[in-house]
């Protein structure tokens, strides 16, 4: 298997890329594995963050070249539309979940990994990870979201910079551009990683979905109309189990119980 995805008691679906030898380079069978991955935590009751990850040395070292060089003409370009059909499917669907994504990264992020580390709601950086976009270095332009992901990041000019140039930078340089959430030693990665993402599936689950779909919303809505939504979402919490559970610990000096929220059970104001 290309992608394994295993679930465990504390609610992290843990995806990890598995093409180690191949720098989890993607191609058609990963594009495809990563959108199963998506569905699955899509489809998989109790899934309340996920931790997206690759095997070996490096995170993921773009689009698998090694795949698309013997093709041409008509057949490259369907190969290509059908790889990232898949990867943007993918991305799609981690995208429209409550569950909040979180990526650990090192060693050489480019490309389409570069997307991946981008579209996460936090990524996690070894100290000794690199990124560089590579596209136009072999003549492509971006996909994997990168061309929108990046400019909303770190704005356009550097954006553009790193696209137009493949400049390729380190991991304090990502952090301080915003491409990056925090670095952590290469070997505390997987440990802050995996505590990351298990702080947020002890979380208010239906908050922070709603929280990350505002966030991406507000980038490209206007003021009144986000406004509106901001007041439709804290509506909706408000009476949730979930937000009468929260307001009720509040005010008893006590931690909210999630779980019993999360089962449907609705706290009652004494």
């Amino acid at each position: 298997m290309s992608v394994t995805v295993r679930v465990d008691g504390a609610g992290v679906a843990h995806v990890e890329m598995c093409r180690e030898k191949a720098g989890n380079a993607i191609d058609l069978a990963m594009a495809t594995a990563l959108l199963e991955a998506a569905g699955s935590c899509a489809r998989t009751d109790g899934v309340r963050a996920v931790l997206l990850t690759g095997q070996g040395r490096s995170f993921c070292v773009g689009g698998d070249l090694r795949e698309f060089a013997p093709l041409s003409g008509d057949r490259l370009a369907a190969h290509l539309t059908a790889v990232t059909d898949a990867l943007h499917g993918a991305l799609r669907v981690f995208a429209g979940l409550d569950a909040p994504l979180v990526a650990a990264v090192q060693g050489a992020v480019a490309g389409a990994g570069l997307g991946l580390a981008a579209a996460a709601d936090l990524t996690l950086a070894a100290s000794d990870a690199t990124f560089v976009a590579a596209y136009t270095g072999i003549g492509y332009s971006p996909d994997a979201g990168v061309s929108w992901s990046l400019p909303r990041l770190v704005g356009p000019k550097r954006a553009l910079d790193l696209l137009l140039t493949n400049r390729r930078i380190a991991a304090p340089e990502a952090a301080e551009m915003g491409l990056v959430s925090r670095v952590v030693a290469a070997d505390r990665l997987a440990g802050a990683a995996a505590e990351t993402a298990a702080a947020l599936a002890r979380g208010a689950t239906g908050a922070l979905g709603a929280t990350r779909r505002l966030v991406a919303a507000g980038l490209s809505t206007g003021l009144d109309g986000h406004l509106e939504e901001e007041a439709r979402h804290l509506a909706d919490a408000a009476v949730s189990a979930e937000g009468r559970e929260g307001v009720a610990a509040f005010l008893a000096k006590r931690d909210p119980d999630w779980a019993r929220a999360r089962a449907g059970f609705v706290t009652e104001f004494k």
